[in-house]
Protein backbone atom coordinates (compact mmCIF):
# COMPACT_ATOMS: atom_id res chain seq x y z
CA UNK A 1 0.00 0.00 0.00
CA UNK A 2 1.64 3.50 -1.00
CA UNK A 3 2.27 5.89 1.78
CA UNK A 4 0.30 9.26 1.45
CA UNK A 5 2.17 12.78 1.06
CA UNK A 6 0.57 15.94 1.22
CA UNK A 7 1.24 18.81 -0.41
CA UNK A 8 -0.27 22.18 1.72
CA UNK A 9 0.74 25.24 -1.50
CA UNK A 10 -0.14 23.95 -4.81
CA UNK A 11 2.42 27.00 -6.12
CA UNK A 12 4.92 26.12 -8.30
CA UNK A 13 6.90 24.34 -6.10
CA UNK A 14 4.27 22.33 -4.42
CA UNK A 15 2.74 21.25 -8.05
CA UNK A 16 6.61 20.29 -8.98
CA UNK A 17 6.89 18.64 -6.41
CA UNK A 18 3.88 16.50 -7.29
CA UNK A 19 5.29 15.76 -10.21
CA UNK A 20 8.67 14.41 -9.00
CA UNK A 21 6.93 12.16 -6.48
CA UNK A 22 4.40 11.18 -9.66
CA UNK A 23 6.99 10.13 -11.85
CA UNK A 24 8.25 7.72 -9.11
CA UNK A 25 5.30 6.50 -8.45
CA UNK A 26 5.76 4.99 -4.96
CA UNK A 27 3.09 7.56 -2.66
CA UNK A 28 -0.32 9.06 -2.96
CA UNK A 29 -0.49 12.71 -3.17
CA UNK A 30 -2.96 15.45 -1.49
CA UNK A 31 -2.36 18.71 -3.28
CA UNK A 32 -3.96 20.97 -1.09
CA UNK A 33 -4.49 25.27 -1.37
CA UNK A 34 -6.89 27.70 -0.24
CA UNK A 35 -7.34 28.90 -4.38
CA UNK A 36 -10.80 27.16 -5.69
CA UNK A 37 -9.64 25.00 -8.17
CA UNK A 38 -6.18 25.53 -8.52
CA UNK A 39 -4.96 22.64 -7.05
CA UNK A 40 -8.11 20.36 -8.14
CA UNK A 41 -6.96 21.77 -11.68
CA UNK A 42 -3.49 20.91 -11.51
CA UNK A 43 -3.93 17.07 -9.61
CA UNK A 44 -5.95 16.30 -12.34
CA UNK A 45 -3.57 17.69 -15.13
CA UNK A 46 -1.31 15.44 -13.47
CA UNK A 47 -3.68 12.63 -12.88
CA UNK A 48 -4.14 12.49 -16.64
CA UNK A 49 -0.73 11.78 -17.83
CA UNK A 50 -0.09 8.60 -15.25
CA UNK A 51 -1.15 6.75 -18.17
CA UNK A 52 1.49 8.00 -20.32
CA UNK A 53 4.22 7.45 -17.68
CA UNK A 54 3.21 4.48 -16.60
CA UNK A 55 2.52 5.48 -13.05
CA UNK A 56 -0.65 4.35 -10.95
CA UNK A 57 -0.04 7.20 -8.38
CA UNK A 58 -3.07 8.31 -6.77
CA UNK A 59 -3.60 12.42 -7.23
CA UNK A 60 -5.88 14.67 -5.26
CA UNK A 61 -6.52 18.79 -5.16
CA UNK A 62 -8.34 19.89 -2.59
CA UNK A 63 -9.21 23.13 -0.76
CA UNK A 64 -10.38 20.71 2.37
CA UNK A 65 -8.14 19.61 5.24
CA UNK A 66 -10.94 16.97 5.53
CA UNK A 67 -8.90 15.29 2.81
CA UNK A 68 -5.25 15.07 3.63
CA UNK A 69 -6.67 12.65 6.71
CA UNK A 70 -3.95 10.51 7.66
CA UNK A 71 -1.32 11.88 5.50
CA UNK A 72 2.19 10.14 6.45
CA UNK A 73 3.84 13.18 5.21
CA UNK A 74 2.85 16.97 4.86
CA UNK A 75 5.13 18.65 3.54
CA UNK A 76 4.51 22.88 3.83
CA UNK A 77 5.65 25.00 0.75
CA UNK A 78 2.49 27.73 1.78
CA UNK A 79 3.87 31.33 2.13
CA UNK A 80 4.56 34.25 0.31
CA UNK A 81 7.39 34.03 -2.15
CA UNK A 82 10.44 36.22 -2.61
CA UNK A 83 10.51 38.81 -4.60
CA UNK A 84 13.35 40.60 -5.62
CA UNK A 85 14.92 43.04 -3.94
CA UNK A 86 13.20 40.99 -0.90
CA UNK A 87 15.13 39.08 1.63
CA UNK A 88 14.50 35.50 3.16
CA UNK A 89 13.93 38.10 6.50
CA UNK A 90 11.52 40.21 5.33
CA UNK A 91 9.33 37.37 4.91
CA UNK A 92 9.27 36.24 8.43
CA UNK A 93 5.91 37.80 10.11
CA UNK A 94 3.59 36.86 7.53
CA UNK A 95 4.83 33.05 6.57
CA UNK A 96 5.23 33.07 10.48
CA UNK A 97 1.62 32.89 10.54
CA UNK A 98 0.93 31.06 7.62
CA UNK A 99 2.80 28.22 8.59
CA UNK A 100 1.29 28.38 12.18
CA UNK A 101 -2.54 27.84 10.80
CA UNK A 102 -1.11 25.55 8.15
CA UNK A 103 0.47 23.23 10.76
CA UNK A 104 -2.16 23.26 13.35
CA UNK A 105 -4.75 22.15 10.27
CA UNK A 106 -2.61 19.49 9.00
CA UNK A 107 -1.84 17.89 12.63
CA UNK A 108 -5.20 18.12 13.48
CA UNK A 109 -6.21 15.57 10.75
CA UNK A 110 -2.61 13.64 10.50
CA UNK A 111 -1.46 13.82 14.22
CA UNK A 112 0.83 10.56 13.02
CA UNK A 113 2.50 12.32 10.55
CA UNK A 114 6.15 13.58 9.87
CA UNK A 115 5.90 17.39 8.52
CA UNK A 116 8.47 18.80 6.08
CA UNK A 117 9.40 22.62 5.63
CA UNK A 118 10.11 24.29 3.14
CA UNK A 119 8.45 27.76 3.46
CA UNK A 120 11.20 30.82 3.86
CA UNK A 121 12.85 31.93 6.35
CA UNK A 122 12.97 28.56 6.14
CA UNK A 123 14.85 27.51 9.39
CA UNK A 124 13.06 30.10 11.74
CA UNK A 125 9.49 28.52 10.32
CA UNK A 126 10.48 24.87 11.34
CA UNK A 127 10.43 26.34 15.18
CA UNK A 128 7.01 27.52 14.33
CA UNK A 129 5.83 23.89 13.02
CA UNK A 130 7.41 22.37 16.01
CA UNK A 131 5.71 24.35 18.64
CA UNK A 132 2.65 24.26 17.04
CA UNK A 133 2.81 20.92 16.17
CA UNK A 134 3.65 19.76 19.65
CA UNK A 135 5.53 16.51 17.51
CA UNK A 136 9.02 15.60 18.65
CA UNK A 137 12.14 17.40 16.77
CA UNK A 138 12.81 13.94 14.58
CA UNK A 139 9.24 14.26 12.98
CA UNK A 140 9.89 18.11 12.08
CA UNK A 141 12.26 19.30 9.89
CA UNK A 142 13.32 21.26 6.57
CA UNK A 143 14.87 20.89 3.30
CA UNK A 144 17.51 23.67 2.57
CA UNK A 145 20.74 21.60 2.60
CA UNK A 146 20.13 19.82 -0.22
CA UNK A 147 19.03 22.59 -2.20
CA UNK A 148 22.21 24.93 -1.39
CA UNK A 149 24.47 21.85 -1.80
CA UNK A 150 23.00 21.20 -4.88
CA UNK A 151 23.49 25.05 -6.12
CA UNK A 152 27.33 24.62 -5.11
CA UNK A 153 27.72 21.29 -6.46
CA UNK A 154 26.43 22.50 -10.00
CA UNK A 155 28.66 25.10 -10.10
CA UNK A 156 31.52 23.51 -9.30
CA UNK A 157 30.90 21.10 -12.00
CA UNK A 158 30.43 23.44 -14.59
CA UNK A 159 33.84 25.58 -13.71
CA UNK A 160 35.58 21.73 -14.24
CA UNK A 161 33.73 20.39 -17.08
CA UNK A 162 33.40 17.43 -14.46
CA UNK A 163 30.33 15.34 -13.65
CA UNK A 164 27.99 16.60 -10.72
CA UNK A 165 28.30 13.07 -9.71
CA UNK A 166 31.86 13.30 -8.97
CA UNK A 167 31.38 16.31 -7.12
CA UNK A 168 31.13 15.07 -3.18
CA UNK A 169 30.20 18.40 -1.13
CA UNK A 170 28.10 20.22 2.12
CA UNK A 171 26.60 23.32 2.85
CA UNK A 172 25.53 23.21 5.87
CA UNK A 173 24.28 26.59 8.45
CA UNK A 174 21.08 28.62 8.14
CA UNK A 175 19.14 28.81 4.75
CA UNK A 176 20.71 32.95 4.06
CA UNK A 177 23.31 34.66 2.80
CA UNK A 178 25.43 32.91 5.41
CA UNK A 179 25.46 29.43 4.84
CA UNK A 180 28.38 27.57 5.24
CA UNK A 181 29.73 25.37 1.80
CA UNK A 182 32.54 23.36 3.20
CA UNK A 183 35.64 23.89 0.51
CA UNK A 184 37.83 21.90 3.49
CA UNK A 185 35.96 18.54 2.85
CA UNK A 186 34.42 18.84 -0.76
CA UNK A 187 36.25 17.06 -3.89
CA UNK A 188 35.64 16.16 -7.13
CA UNK A 189 36.54 12.47 -7.93
CA UNK A 190 38.03 12.48 -4.64
CA UNK A 191 40.58 15.21 -5.51
CA UNK A 192 40.55 18.24 -2.70
CA UNK A 193 38.20 21.23 -4.45
CA UNK A 194 41.33 23.71 -3.41
CA UNK A 195 43.85 21.73 -5.66
CA UNK A 196 41.35 22.03 -8.58
CA UNK A 197 40.11 25.79 -8.12
CA UNK A 198 41.93 28.82 -7.66
CA UNK A 199 41.24 30.24 -4.18
CA UNK A 200 39.97 33.56 -5.65
CA UNK A 201 37.83 32.00 -8.01
CA UNK A 202 36.80 29.11 -5.37
CA UNK A 203 35.79 32.25 -3.36
CA UNK A 204 33.24 33.55 -6.37
CA UNK A 205 31.56 30.31 -6.32
CA UNK A 206 30.85 29.99 -2.64
CA UNK A 207 29.21 33.33 -3.07
CA UNK A 208 27.30 32.52 -6.10
CA UNK A 209 26.17 29.18 -3.90
CA UNK A 210 25.22 31.47 -1.23
CA UNK A 211 23.19 33.94 -3.61
CA UNK A 212 21.38 31.13 -5.64
CA UNK A 213 18.22 31.88 -4.65
CA UNK A 214 18.41 35.77 -5.02
CA UNK A 215 20.01 34.90 -8.56
CA UNK A 216 16.94 32.91 -9.88
CA UNK A 217 14.47 35.62 -8.05
CA UNK A 218 15.67 38.52 -9.93
CA UNK A 219 16.13 36.55 -13.31
CA UNK A 220 12.34 35.31 -13.06
CA UNK A 221 11.47 39.02 -11.76
CA UNK A 222 7.97 37.38 -10.58
CA UNK A 223 8.55 34.03 -8.36
CA UNK A 224 11.07 32.21 -6.85
CA UNK A 225 13.21 28.78 -7.81
CA UNK A 226 10.98 26.11 -7.85
CA UNK A 227 12.31 23.00 -9.63
CA UNK A 228 15.74 22.71 -7.35
CA UNK A 229 14.03 22.76 -4.11
CA UNK A 230 11.11 20.35 -5.12
CA UNK A 231 13.88 17.56 -6.74
CA UNK A 232 15.22 18.42 -3.12
CA UNK A 233 12.14 17.36 -1.08
CA UNK A 234 11.71 14.63 -3.32
CA UNK A 235 14.69 13.06 -2.21
CA UNK A 236 14.13 13.41 1.60
CA UNK A 237 10.50 11.98 0.99
CA UNK A 238 12.21 8.96 -0.73
CA UNK A 239 14.32 8.81 1.98
CA UNK A 240 11.46 8.40 4.72
CA UNK A 241 8.84 6.73 2.91
CA UNK A 242 11.68 4.05 2.16
CA UNK A 243 13.35 3.80 5.12
CA UNK A 244 16.45 4.43 3.19
CA UNK A 245 18.63 5.61 6.04
CA UNK A 246 20.51 8.92 3.98
CA UNK A 247 22.47 11.06 5.61
CA UNK A 248 21.67 14.47 3.65
CA UNK A 249 22.06 18.61 4.75
CA UNK A 250 18.69 18.92 6.33
CA UNK A 251 17.24 22.20 8.49
CA UNK A 252 17.12 20.12 11.68
CA UNK A 253 16.85 20.58 15.78
CA UNK A 254 19.66 20.83 17.75
CA UNK A 255 18.23 20.35 20.84
CA UNK A 256 20.96 20.04 23.67
CA UNK A 257 23.77 20.28 20.75
CA UNK A 258 23.30 17.65 18.91
CA UNK A 259 25.95 16.46 16.59
CA UNK A 260 29.11 19.00 18.94
CA UNK A 261 28.52 22.07 17.04
CA UNK A 262 28.46 24.17 20.04
CA UNK A 263 24.92 25.08 18.93
CA UNK A 264 21.78 24.17 21.11
CA UNK A 265 17.88 24.95 20.97
CA UNK A 266 18.06 26.00 16.87
CA UNK A 267 17.09 24.97 13.38
CA UNK A 268 20.21 24.89 11.58
CA UNK A 269 21.94 22.68 8.40
CA UNK A 270 23.25 20.16 9.56
CA UNK A 271 24.23 16.19 8.24
CA UNK A 272 21.53 14.31 9.06
CA UNK A 273 20.55 10.65 8.84
CA UNK A 274 16.24 10.26 7.00
CA UNK A 275 14.92 7.17 7.70
CA UNK A 276 10.98 6.20 8.51
CA UNK A 277 10.88 7.88 11.96
CA UNK A 278 12.39 10.47 10.47
CA UNK A 279 15.57 12.34 11.65
CA UNK A 280 17.23 9.41 13.45
CA UNK A 281 20.90 11.10 14.04
CA UNK A 282 22.39 14.43 13.21
CA UNK A 283 26.32 13.28 12.13
CA UNK A 284 29.51 15.58 13.13
CA UNK A 285 31.67 16.80 10.44
CA UNK A 286 35.50 18.12 11.08
CA UNK A 287 35.04 21.76 10.64
CA UNK A 288 38.44 24.24 9.74
CA UNK A 289 38.14 26.85 12.36
CA UNK A 290 36.73 28.81 9.60
CA UNK A 291 34.28 27.27 8.41
CA UNK A 292 33.58 26.56 12.28
CA UNK A 293 33.49 30.20 12.92
CA UNK A 294 31.29 30.70 9.77
CA UNK A 295 28.84 28.45 11.29
CA UNK A 296 28.51 29.81 13.94
CA UNK A 297 27.42 33.55 12.57
CA UNK A 298 25.00 31.47 10.52
CA UNK A 299 23.37 30.26 14.01
CA UNK A 300 23.56 33.47 15.03
CA UNK A 301 21.42 34.89 12.31
CA UNK A 302 18.82 31.95 12.74
CA UNK A 303 18.44 33.08 16.40
CA UNK A 304 17.92 36.62 15.56
CA UNK A 305 14.92 35.24 13.48
CA UNK A 306 13.67 33.03 16.28
CA UNK A 307 14.37 35.86 19.10
CA UNK A 308 12.13 38.36 16.80
CA UNK A 309 9.36 35.29 16.69
CA UNK A 310 9.06 35.77 20.29
CA UNK A 311 8.69 39.80 19.82
CA UNK A 312 5.98 39.88 18.18
CA UNK A 313 2.44 40.96 19.73
CA UNK A 314 1.13 38.23 20.01
CA UNK A 315 4.49 36.42 20.43
CA UNK A 316 4.78 34.04 17.77
CA UNK A 317 6.61 31.37 19.90
CA UNK A 318 7.19 31.40 23.76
Amino acid sequence: MRKKVTIAGAGQTGATLAHWLALRGDVDIVLFDIVDGLPQGKALDLLEAMPVIGSDAKIVGTNSWEATKDSDIVVITSGLPRKPGMSRDDLLKVNAGIVRDVTRAAVAQSPNSILILLTNPLDAMCHIALHESGFPAERVFGQAGILDTARFSSFLAAELGASVADVNAYVLGGHGDDMVPLIGSTNVGGIPVSKLIPAARLEEIVVRARKGGAEIVNLLKTGSAFYAPSAAIAQMIDAVINDRKRILPCAVYTGDNAGGYGVSDLYLGLPARLGAKGVEEIFHIDLTESENSDLQKSAGSVKELVDALKTFDPPMLP
